[in-house]
């Protein structure tokens, strides 16, 4: 299909890029970038994305280091761990993945995170600092989803952007990004969530929607209008007697109906998700260039 939002391929070009980027560094005898990764139990999805992680480091040339603990770790351990990396001048970005064990505090974890070093970009005076404009770590997520737009020239100024989901971590912040005085941005912005009324009027006259809202093909051919640019978010697994594993990945999007319709459309899997990891290295690159 001619309308795809390829995050896959794009996301390979920019590795290509930082590569060459964190070669150059080595030759002038600077400072290979080092991320850490902080992982807790055993959650299936969580190893999976940091080992993600973890080889995209490899694949850049960046030095990377795992950190694997288990369930029951006391919530006074893994602040003792986030201190640790805090002071360690070695690593430049690490992140904590999440969910955590019920047990854990996120919010503490997050909060003890330092700033300079919190390449997710989750930390409270991070989320500020990307609202007022000011120079951040971006959410990777909807970072990564800018960088998309940007790279496949996706005009955004004066059109009608729907945002689907609230969160803290994706919805907000890509609302607040998508409305300011920049590229990718300029647009009008309406968030969606659960209480909205009459969710399929907003959606029918968006020229973009970005569905992150955890409900699998939530978004329907009926609910878009023709040439809707639509950023499906979600990743959620779906039981499937015919699929290898029992299940499918899909996202918060009606794949097939909508494609129809869209102009363009991100993929699930092979959209979003590479662009996130990716826009992870581009924060611990930053960081290591003490950019932010």
């Amino acid at each position: 299909m001619s309308n795809i939002l390829d995050g896959k391929a794009l996301a390979k070009s920019i590795k290509d890029e930082m590569a060459a980027t964190v070669a150059n560094l080595m030759v002038n005898g600077e400072k290979t970038p080092h991320l850490a990764a902080v992982l807790v139990g055993e959650d299936p999805a969580s190893q999976v994305y940091v080992r993600n992680k973890v080889k995209s480091c490899e694949q850049v040339g960046f030095k990377s280091t795992l950190i694997r603990r288990a369930a029951d770790i006391s919530q006074e351990e893994l602040l003792e761990i986030v201190q640790q990396l805090n002071k360690d001048t070695d690593i430049d970005g690490f992140i904590v993945q999440l969910p955590l064990p019920k047990h854990i505090d996120e919010e503490k974890i997050t909060l003890a995170i330092d700033p300079k070093k919190d390449v997710d970009g989750f930390h409270p005076s991070n989320f500020g600092r990307m609202a007022q404009g000011l120079a951040a770590y971006l959410p990777a997520t909807p970072n990564g989803i800018l960088e998309m737009l940007k790279r496949y020239e996706v005009p955004t100024e004066g059109k009608e952007v729907v945002v689907l989901g609230r969160s803290n971590i994706v919805g907000m912040p890509i609302g607040i990004l998508l409305a300011q005085k920049n590229y990718p941005g300029n647009a009008s912005v309406t968030i969606c969530h659960s209480r909205t009324k009459d969710l399929k009027k907003h959606t029918l006259r968006a020229d973009i929607i970005v569905a992150a809202i955890g409900i699998p093909a939530f978004l329907t051919a009926d609910m878009v209008k023709e040439g809707v640019v639509v950023i499906d978010v979600g990743i959620n697994r779906v039981e499937d007697a015919t699929a290898k594993r029992g299940y499918r990945l899909c996202g918060d999007v009606d794949f097939e109906g909508v494609a129809a319709k869209a102009g363009l459309i991100t993929p699930v899997p092979g959209g979003v998700g590479p662009m996130t990891v990716v826009s992870l290295l581009m924060n611990t690159l930053k960081a290591s260039k003490g950019l932010v």
